[in-house]
C-alpha cells in the first residue's frame, strides 16, 4: 500500500546497501540512566539530611542539646548523691521525684530550640521515625555525649574525693566491689538482668511519653508543658521502679540515657566501665523496637505526616538507587 512506502529513500537503500539499525544502548538511554541516578542520589541525600552537616542552624540547635545535657547530668548526679548522703528514710522516692522535676525543667528550657532530646535513645527513635534526619541525629548525639562529659567534670570540680569515690560521681553502675572479711565482695546486678531492665524501661519511656511528643495530634491537643511534664513523670517513675524492683546494692538503676552514663564513666573511670555497653545496647534495642511498633499500628493512629526521613523510606531509596545503577 502507498502509505507503507517511505517518502524519501536513504542513500544505502538506493545503492543496494543495508540500512544501519540503531543500537539497543544508545547515548540517549545512557544519559537517561545518568539523570535517573542523579535524581535518586539527590533524593537519598535529602532523606539522610546531609545538608544538616553544613547548616549553622542545626549546629546552633545542637548547642542547646550540649548545654542541656550538661546541666541535666550535673543536676541528676547531684540529686543521686545528695539523697543518699542526707540519709533520709525514703531516698529512692525523693530521688525519683526530684529527677522527674529536673527532667521537666530542662526539657522546657531547650525544647523550643532543639526539640529537647538530651538522650541518644530519644534522638535515635526520632531519626528512625523520621522526625529528624540521620545527619541531625549524629550531630545531636555527639553534642549530648560532650555535654554529659562536661556535666560530670563540673560535678567532679565541686565534690570532694571521698564523695566522688563513694558515689562514683552518681554514674551508672551494675555492681560495686567492697572489701570483706575474706576478701573483696561484689554487690550488684547480673549483666543479662540489667540489659533486660534497660530495654524494658527505655521502651516504656518511649511508648508512654515520647510517643505523645512524636504524635502531632496528641502533642497539639495537650500542649508543650503538659507533654514535657508527662515525660518527666514517666522518667521519675521508671527510676523508682528500677531501683526498688531489684533492691540490689551496687546497682544504680536503669540508665535509659547512654550519654548520662558515658559522662561519669569517662571522668571517673574504674568500675563504671564494667558492663557499660549495657547502657548503650539496651536503649538502642528499645529505640528500634519502638520504631517497629510505630510501623505495625494502623497509620490513622499515628499522626506523623511529612516525616520524610523515615528509616524505611531511606532503605527503599537506597535499593532504588542500586537498581538503577545495575541496569
Amino acid at each position: 500500500m502507498a502509505e507503507n512506502v517511505p517518502a524519501v529513500e536513504d542513500e544505502e537503500s538506493v545503492y543496494g546497501g543495508n540500512k544501519v539499525q540503531p543500537c539497543s544502548a544508545t547515548p540517549m538511554s545512557q544519559q537517561w540512566k545518568v539523570e535517573e541516578g542523579k535524581r535518586n542520589t539527590t533524593k537519598l541525600s535529602e532523606m539522610l539530611g546531609l545538608e544538616d552537616f553544613f547548616s549553622l542552624k542545626v549546629w546552633r540547635a545542637s548547642m542547646a542539646e550540649l548545654i542541656g545535657t550538661a546541666v541535666f547530668v550535673f543536676a541528676l548526679d547531684t540529686i543521686v548523691i545528695s539523697t543518699y548522703e542526707t540519709q533520709t528514710k525514703t531516698p529512692k522516692l525523693i530521688m525519683s521525684f526530684l529527677i522527674a522535676v529536673t527532667t521537666t525543667i530542662v526539657l522546657l528550657a531547650i525544647n523550643p530550640i532543639s526539640g529537647g532530646h538530651i538522650n541518644p535513645a530519644i534522638t535515635l527513635a526520632a531519626a528512625l521515625v523520621g522526625l529528624i534526619s540521620i545527619s541531625r541525629a549524629v550531630i545531636y548525639i555527639l553534642a549530648q555525649c560532650i555535654g554529659a562529659v562536661l556535666g560530670a567534670l563540673a560535678l567532679k570540680a565541686v565534690v570532694n574525693s571521698t564523695i566522688e569515690e563513694a558515689f562514683s560521681l552518681g554514674g551508672c553502675t551494675l555492681n560495686v566491689i567492697v572489701p570483706g572479711p575474706n576478701g573483696p565482695i561484689m554487690f550488684g546486678l547480673g549483666t543479662s538482668q540489667a540489659l533486660w531492665l534497660e530495654i524494658i524501661c527505655t521502651f516504656v519511656l518511649l511508648f508512654a511519653s515520647i510517643w505523645i511528643a512524636f504524635d502531632l495530634r496528641q502533642a497539639k491537643a495537650l500542649g508543650r508543658i503538659a507533654v514535657l511534664s508527662i515525660i518527666g513523670i514517666v522518667v521519675g517513675l521508671l527510676v523508682f521502679i528500677s531501683t526498688t524492683l531489684t533492691a540490689a546494692k551496687g546497682y544504680a538503676g536503669a540508665g535509659m540515657n547512654p550519654a548520662r552514663c558515658l559522662g561519669p564513666a569517662i571522668v571517673r573511670g574504674g568500675h563504671l566501665w564494667t558492663g557499660h555497653w549495657v547502657f548503650w545496647a539496651g536503649p538502642g534495642i528499645a529505640s528500634v523496637a519502638f520504631y517497629l511498633y510505630t510501623k505495625i499500628i494502623p497509620n490513622q493512629y499515628f499522626h506523623a505526616e511529612g516525616y520524610k526521613h523515615d528509616f524505611l523510606y531511606i532503605l527503599k531509596a537506597i535499593f532504588a538507587s542500586d537498581h538503577v545503577h545495575n541496569k
